[in-house]
């Protein structure tokens, strides 16, 4: 069987990898995308019925975004001129990218997301690589491997771009290794999609640097924790300037009516989101032990330690047929990381399911390498 589209390396594509291996979307794991494997809670999905019932999918949606920017700004304790929402973390890296690719060079930690050098194409920005380290101690969290500071008059990348826990690795950076970045570099573009699923993760957020670092952004994603990907709501936390300029490139409406109701609706109702939260991080802090314990059975198999919900795998072998097996004989899909600067064939990526969820990943790997 083959590799799949490039289309669907990055994980997630189910509707296009449905169509390829001849099955019904419904009876596919989706392993290969970092989702939360259960439904949105209750407020979420009768905020969303009553958006689409209401007057939100008959009217242009709001260009200045005020009520939920407002409220974002409540969340973290910062005006709300301090925040940019945008359809997806993804629709934001592309104008951090044209900020950082006016500024000179990129460094991007690698392995890394594909996203920030797809956005930097989009520019023309150059980028060189920050190597990481591909093993590491199961304590959380860990200093960044920055390496030493560039020697005088040399003064290096002027941009940085972070994602913490990072991506694919699932290594939570601590906020004190970060800091000093903020003085180094001209740009600082930190990732926290996943933060807010990690337990004790908050604590790590550079967030309260903000204020005091105006070179500093930060991206976050709302629908990600919810588990409403589909709606696209992520957003940018920065020095109002910058985010003026990033609202001035884009499309006139580029978050949907729905997504903004939902939110809004969800926000002013601030005290249900911990507890929400809260389900969700003992999701993770359980399950991903939990199904690295059990990985560790197979010798060929090597789970490496991770704060979020996803694990990185190692082998001594390529992993291609074991993936492409699994999909074709089980319907599970897992992440193929060769699209992860610095990863090969050798390494999957595995997003956290449900306890149904592993235990089905676990009979079919049984089946394959038993």
């Amino acid at each position: 069987m083959g590799n799949g589209p490039a289309s669907e390396r990055h994980g997630g594509n189910l509707a296009a990898a449905a169509r390829r291996l001849g099955r019904s979307p419904t009876f596919l794991l989706d392993a290969s995308a970092s989702l939360v494997p259960f439904a949105p809670p209750p407020a979420a999905r009768l905020a969303l019925l009553r958006a689409s019932l209401g007057a939100a999918p008959r009217v242009y949606p709001d260009r200045g975004w005020q009520r939920l920017r407002a409220l974002l700004g409540r969340l973290h304790g910062l005006p709300d001129d301090w925040v940019l929402p945008g359809n997806g973390a993804a629709e934001l890296f592309t104008w951090a990218a044209r900020d950082a690719a006016a500024l000179g060079e990129s460094l991007l930690p690698v392995p890394g997301f594909a996203d920030y050098p797809r956005a930097l194409a989009c520019w023309g920005g150059r980028w060189q690589p920050l190597p990481l380290p591909l093993s590491w101690p199961g304590a959380f969290p860990q200093p960044f491997p920055a390496g030493p500071e560039p020697p005088t008059g040399h003064p290096g990348a002027p941009v940085l771009w972070l994602t913490n826990p990072h991506n694919p690795t699932g290594q939570l950076w601590s906020r004190d290794s970060l800091e000093p970045l903020l003085r180094r570099h001209q740009l600082v573009i930190c990732d926290e999609a996943f933060l807010p699923l990690v337990p004790g993760g908050e604590a790590q957020s550079l967030i309260p640097l903000l204020i005091d670092h105006p070179n500093l952004v930060v991206v976050r994603s709302l629908t990600k924790l919810l588990s409403l990907a589909g709606l696209r709501l992520g957003y940018a936390l920065g020095a109002p300037q910058r985010l003026q300029r990033w609202a001035a490139w884009r499309d006139p409406w580029p978050v949907n009516g729905l997504a903004l109701a939902v939110a809004e609706r969800l926000l002013e109702r601030p005290q249900w989101l911990p507890r929400w939260t809260g389900r969700v991080q003992r999701w993770t802090g359980r399950e991903g032990p939990w199904l690295a314990g059990r990985l560790r059975r197979w010798p060929q198999l090597t789970p490496l330690p991770s704060a979020a919900n996803f694990l990185l795998v190692r082998s001594d072998r390529s992993l291609v047929g074991l993936r492409c097996d699994l999909e074709a004989r089980h319907g599970i899909l897992l992440r193929d990381c060769r699209s992860f600067a610095g990863l090969g064939e050798c390494w999957l990526r595995i997003g956290l399911q449900d306890r149904r969820g592993h235990r089905r990943l676990l009979r079919a790997l049984e089946r394959e390498l038993g």
